[in-house]
């Protein structure tokens, strides 16, 4: 009778250690960065190779983050102006860092700013949080078999596995407070709740974080994204255009020189399309589906990558009477029965509507339909959104529903939309929608399938364009104005 050893716990196993290194070039302190994180997730995976091969395990391998920190003694007097790049007060502010390879643009920019506005340097060294193994492993990762099997033990006794409490939102949500040590958080996310978010993206989308884009847009409905595919493939072929790739679910890249990889043959829970330009400055697109959840779901993650705007464009109920099918809604208010984010973001909370993405929306429209002035509110009605989380809304007792509406001034519904402006409240990410009446519930209004196929074939492309026109014009506003201090809270990190 075979009789497995009796487990014990192992010895501690973790790379040579490198001394923290002060620096006043954001460049060359983003580069330390990299091969700090590039050691570490090697080490780890390197020894999970061994391991897997049948090597005995020398002990428990533990790889850490790599991490910044910024300290000052002084009340830094920077432009009051500027909403992020700066810290609030002396102290000490610390982020561990994860994918700075990924990331090399955004911290770049915000390590500079800080090191410019406040005369400091900064400090890269290695963090004390541990890199679980599962997201040392990469996005292309394959492992056959079962690891246990191999082990002869648990896997987290070899190597470290997620752990949720440090996955959590307590910095964006306004619930951090400095550690036992004095330390702030410098930036909106921990590492390895970015790492989380990052795995999940490719999982619902079917496409790498490497190829999402600073502006997004949502929808609601696979026509759209019928029509983004014909737009950017157009886009594409024109050497003007300023896009250089087109990439598909299952990351397959399409260039004026030709197609590389095939798209995945199944499409993911919601898939995404990405327009590629310069410096991510192109249009990433997603198929959201029906729901507030999947829409928190998304943004929840998208908001990691950190990106400059995000907007909706899709389908909803109109609910008054002088509205038209194929009309638009420019939602300036948000009434929220969705309750997906009840508990990060209590509804007492206002949902502003942003300046500056809702004048992109109108003038979008103006330019798209030829219309302007009085004659734009002929297709286009300003004020609030209603979202809800029950789909058939229309079969509870009207009593209370219409009332609720009536007395918000909702002159729309739909299950998205307020959702997706409060998850970029509360991640501090630029929002705004712009959604179109495919039927009128209220008013026995319904869409017939002859008149939808006409519908969506007039209307669908117009839409889009309007939503593709504003983010452009988004995308040439300066960074300082687009992510204005509407978007920030009393204390606030000083990355954006």
């Amino acid at each position: 009778m075979h009789h497995r050893e009796p487990l014990t716990e192992l010895p501690l196993v973790v790379p040579k250690s490198h001394p923290d290194t002060m620096y006043t070039d954001a460049a060359a302190a983003v580069a330390d960065l990299e091969q700090r994180y590039s050691a570490a997730t090697g080490f780890l995976r390197d020894n999970f190779t061994r391991v897997m091969a049948g090597t005995k395990p020398e002990g428990h391998y533990r790889a850490f983050y790599p991490n910044v920190s910024l300290t000052t003694a002084s009340f830094a007097k920077v432009d009051s102006r500027l909403s992020f790049g700066h810290v609030t007060e002396p102290g000490i502010y610390e982020a561990t860092i994860t994918r700075p390879d990924l990331f090399r643009g955004y911290l770049t920019q915000q390590l500079g700013l800080l090191i410019q506005n406040h005369g400091m340097p900064v400090r890269v060294g290695t963090s004390d949080t541990p890199i679980p193994l599962h997201f040392a492993m990469g996005e292309n990762a394959h492992v056959e078999g079962s690891i246990e099997d191999v082990l002869h033990r648990p896997l987290r006794d070899v190597f470290d596995v997620p752990d949720l409490n440090n996955t959590d939102d307590h910095i964006v949500n306004g619930y951090a407070r400095p550690n036992a040590a004095g330390v702030r958080a410098l930036a909106p996310f921990t590492a390895q709740r970015i790492d989380y978010s990052l795995a999940r993206l490719a999982h619902y989308t079917a496409t790498s974080a490497a190829h999402f884009q600073n502006h997004v847009l949502f929808t609601n409905y696979q026509f759209y994204m019928d029509e983004f595919v014909d737009y950017a493939l157009a886009a594409i072929a024109d050497p003007t255009s300023g896009y250089t790739a087109f990439i598909e679910p299952g990351n397959a890249v399409v260039t004026r020189e030709g197609r590389t990889g095939a798209p995945t043959a199944r499409l993911p829970q919601m898939p995404a399309f990405h327009l590629i330009g310069p410096d991510h400055s192109g249009i990433t697109m997603i198929n959201i589906g029906v729901g507030p959840s999947n829409a928190k779901t998304i943004t929840d993650h998208i908001a990691v990558l950190r990106p400059h705007v995000w907007l909706m464009v899709g389908h909803c109920a109109g609910l008054r009477n002088s509205q038209s099918l194929g009309d638009y809604v420019l939602a300036h208010a948000y009434m929220r029965e969705d309750h997906v984010l009840d508990d990060d973001l209590p509804v007492w909370v206002p949902i502003p509507a942003l300046a500056e993405v809702q004048v992109a929306l109108e003038d979008a429209v103006a330019e798209v339909t030829g219309l302007e002035g009085y004659e734009l509110k002929k297709v286009m009605r300003t004020g609030t959104v209603a979202t809800i989380d029950n789909r058939n809304w229309e079969l509870d007792d009207q009593s209370g529903p219409v009332a609720r509406l009536s007395q918000a001034r909702a002159i729309a519904l739909d299950m998205e939309s307020a959702t997706i402006a409060a998850n970029g409240f509360r991640f501090r990410v630029p929002y705004g929608t712009l959604l179109c009446v495919s039927d009128k519930p209220l008013h026995g209004e319904l869409k017939l399938p002859g008149m939808a196929t006409a519908f969506y074939k007039r209307q669908v492309a117009q839409h889009l364009r309007i939503g593709i026109r504003a983010v452009e014009s988004l995308r040439d506003m300066p960074l300082e104005k687009l992510h204005s201090r509407k978007l920030r809270s009393f204390d606030e990190t000083a990355f954006l």
